[in-house]
């Protein structure tokens, strides 16, 4: 920590106040540390279950693959070259179930969101893997659409980004509150360009939308990690307030690095023949 942020807590100097210094730095590191296993720990969950998903959701033998009639013929549901959907992936990703997999996370989102301060911690952290794991069903048809090889590249591209994004965030002492509240704007103005896009089918504007996404959830990295930090420093947390806290920071710093996944692999990503 720096004597900017001992100040600000107006820790005064000398020996007391230097081990008051170092127990509270000490305290901080721990609770930035249990953010970020928590974040990782949804993302290894997401990407388990995303493999998964795709692993079950796929076959090469026809026999194997759901059946759809066309043309009056009943032929194996093709997803391209020699792969088909299996019985399971068609279920998945072109029944109505489908709606019910991509609207469950925001549901669980909400829940957290708005009865965070009624749930015990180990509930709070059981919703998130769940959330994750949910996204990661969602995110197994990545598999299907770009090569194996580009999606592992990406995904080590945004995690490079992602910490280089989040440490900047954590030792800046410029406050990005106003760049934040421009960020959220932006945040929604990707979200409306984004329903539009699904009626106009338009690949120009779904490639502006990709990158101002990668710009908005870039910056959202490094905010929200000086939020959480400044979350700490002026919140007094402790117990299950803290625990909470943790959820709270490793859901939206997962958000961040999901998000900057999904619009870099759209702007990186090699797609299957």
């Amino acid at each position: 920590m720096s004597d900017y942020d001992r100040n600000t807590w107006g820790v005064p100097y000398g020996a007391a106040g230097h081990a008051e210094a170092a127990a509270f730095d000490a305290g901080l590191r721990a609770y930035m540390l249990r953010v970020y296993n928590y974040m990782v720990l949804g993302l290894a969950i997401t990407g388990f279950a995303a493999l998964g998903m795709y692993l079950v959701s796929v076959t090469g033998d026809a026999s194997d693959a759901a059946r759809v009639v066309r043309n009056g013929a009943e032929l194996p549901a093709r997803i391209g070259g020699s792969m088909f959907l299996t019985p399971i992936g068609w279920a998945v990703y072109v029944s109505p179930l489908k709606w019910v997999i991509m609207l469950a996370p925001l549901a669980l989102v909400f829940a957290l969101s708005f009865g965070i301060q009624r749930l015990k911690p180990a509930t709070a952290q059981a919703l998130f893997w769940v959330y994750a794991a949910l996204v990661g069903l969602s995110l197994g048809a990545i598999f299907m659409v770009f090569t194996h090889t580009s999606v592992v590249r990406v995904f080590f591209i945004t995690a490079a980004s992602f910490g280089a994004l989040s440490l900047w965030g954590y030792t800046t002492k410029r406050d990005l509150s106003g760049m934040g509240s421009f960020l959220i704007m932006g945040l929604f103005g990707i979200i409306i360009a984004s329903l539009v896009n699904v009626f106009v089918a338009s690949s120009m504007m779904q490639w502006l939308i990709s990158v101002i996404g990668v710009l908005v959830f870039a910056g959202l990295t490094a905010y929200d990690t000086q939020r959480l930090k400044s979350e700490y420093l002026y919140g007094a947390m402790d117990g299950e307030t803290m625990e909470r806290s943790a959820v709270m920071g490793a859901l939206s710093l997962y958000l961040d690095f999901i998000n900057l996944f999904t619009l870099l692999l759209q702007l990186l990503g090699e797609r299957e023949e």
